[in-house]
């Protein structure tokens, strides 16, 4: 898409550096006397109504050949409204299940229970102690 863009672009800049260069020449012929001011003026409109009529032309089939690539070919953004569009139902349906249950459901009065703990018993080491007794001979 990016290099159709600079493509557009470039078109755009070559326009206007057309327009530019076909105002220099009018405006020479004028000048030197080989066209009179309404000549040239009528020639001007003649042309900007041509460049007009071109640039509508160009939209024109521009926006057809874009809604065509886009219609045939999924393109990312198209995905992602497809994903968005389906993700909103989706929430909507849940949405209506949930507000369905609220009403069902029967209210309960929180009440907080008391949590007592069981005393906590120390650990003692117990330790047995070998008495050795020796035989003797």
């Amino acid at each position: 898409m990016d290099m159709i863009k600079n493509f557009i672009y470039a078109g755009v800049g070559l326009a206007t550096t057309t327009t530019e260069k076909v105002k220099e020449a009018i405006n020479d012929l004028v000048e030197k006397g080989k066209i009179s001011d309404t000549e040239g003026k009528k020639i001007m409109d003649d042309f900007f109504k041509s460049t007009e009529n071109t640039k509508e032309e160009f939209e024109h089939k521009w926006n057809k050949l874009s809604d065509t690539l886009t219609s045939k070919f999924d393109l990312k953004k198209n995905k992602e409204d497809k994903e968005v569009e389906v993700l909103k139902k989706k929430i909507a349906e849940l949405e209506g299940k949930l507000a369905k249950k609220e009403k069902k459901a029967p209210v309960k009065k929180a009440t907080a229970k008391k949590v007592t703990k069981a005393p906590v018993k120390k650990a003692t080491k117990v330790t047995a102690k070998k008495t050795v007794t020796a035989k003797k001979k």
